[in-house]
């Protein structure tokens, strides 16, 4: 008896530590609730296992469901109300066991009656204090389930919970870095516009001034004629100055006409030999042309002063819903995300639209960059 007692805990604490290491590894919290649910039914010697999600619209969403039998159906939405065990659980906000379902009713008993349930147990999942959801152990024999299951079943729901609330914390971090990237880019538009609108246009009316003074100027002035062309050329150099500070900011072509303009402005002003393809059939979200943008001006800044290269390739494609980026060059590799490159920010941006990047660049052999941001611009939304 003592041997078996002892087997059974030594079960219990591999499955737990099983699902632990998924928790631990952050995967997503569906394949955390696909893992407990088979656990916790195999454990339990059960015929079902369930995790439902309570929703706002007074209704369960079942995430993962494990049959001893093989059936699985996930995804089903069930109102509640009425005698069945989701909607106890939820109202009670504490463990509940059915083993008399003679009294079942509402749109969750009728699915009980489908599976031919006879006797369950259910365990609220608690989320950072409340009431997320609910994992639902069940018999359809007539053999009722452990009279602990419902002391067993909360380590697992513990579990699932962290899971979840890892996962929200990611979510809620991207969302911030999100909205962060996108007050930024809201700033530099802004400022762009103002240097546009008003030093820029002042600069350009004082140079068109100070040429017609030396236009007008008396032929007989002709040291006057030299300084002010002097002042003029002068002039006309801090505004082309100002003009590649405001494009550094924010370019405008991009607003303008898009990522392959500006990715042409790019290429054109680049002192390295760049070989640009563009495949993109329609504008995308303004979140990911600007990341592609300077993910490109980064890349390729960093070549033209630190790779010693000759050439760099920049291949840009949408497609499968994301937005595909890659920057090679043929310099001398040894690039990484420290060292002020600039790449570090550039990871910071990418992630934060939930895309990803990586770089390989050994030493000697060139720099690739490549960069996955998808489309549907869900984190910069949040």
């Amino acid at each position: 008896m003592e041997t078996r007692a002892s087997e059974r805990i030594a079960e219990e604490q591999a499955a737990l530590r099983r699902v632990a290491v998924l928790v631990a590894s952050g995967v997503p919290p569906e394949e955390v609730f696909t893992a407990v649910t088979a656990e916790a039914g195999r454990l339990l010697g059960a015929d079902q296992a369930a995790v439902g999600r309570y929703d706002p619209d007074n209704a369960v969403t079942i995430f993962a469901r494990w049959s001893a039998a093989g059936d699985k159906r996930p995804g089903v939405h069930t109102p509640l109300g009425g005698r069945n065990m989701a909607t106890l659980v939820w109202e009670a906000g504490q463990s509940v066991r059915m083993d008399d379902f003679s009294q079942l009713s509402g749109p969750g008993g009728e699915v009980v009656r489908e599976l031919g349930i006879r006797s369950s147990v259910g365990v609220p999942i608690m989320v950072e204090g409340r009431l997320w959801g609910v994992i639902i152990v069940s018999n359809a024999s007539e053999e009722p389930l452990p009279a602990d299951a419902e002391t067993r079943l909360a380590a697992f729901t513990e579990l699932a919970g962290t899971a979840i609330a890892n996962a929200e914390a990611q979510a809620a971090l991207a969302a911030s870095r999100a909205r962060i990237v996108t007050a930024a880019d809201a700033a530099r538009r802004r400022i762009e516009r103002d240097l546009h609108d008003g030093a820029q246009q002042r600069l350009v009316t004082l140079a068109l001034r100070l040429r017609e003074a030396q236009a007008s100027a008396p032929p007989e002035a002709g040291e006057l004629v030299r300084r002010l062309d002097q002042v003029a050329a002068g002039l006309e150099a801090a505004l082309e100055e100002l003009r590649e500070i405001a494009r550094g900011i924010h370019p405008a072509v991009l607003a303008e006409g898009g990522l392959r303009p500006a990715l042409a402005a790019l290429a054109r002003r680049c002192p390295v030999r760049v070989e640009l393809g563009v495949q993109l059939a329609a504008r995308l979200p303004a979140p990911v042309e600007i990341a592609a943008y300077y993910v490109v001006s980064e890349a390729l800044t960093n070549t033209a002063k630190h790779a010693s290269a000759t050439a760099a390739e920049v291949d840009v494609a949408a497609g499968q819903g994301e937005l595909r980026v890659r920057v090679r060059d043929d310099g001398r590799g040894g690039a990484d995300f420290g060292h002020g490159s600039g790449l570090l920010g550039l990871k910071d941006r990418v992630e934060a639209l939930g895309g990803r990047i990586s770089l390989h660049s050994p030493t000697g052999a060139g720099t690739t960059l490549d960069v996955h941001i998808p489309l549907d611009g869900s984190a910069a939304r949040s």
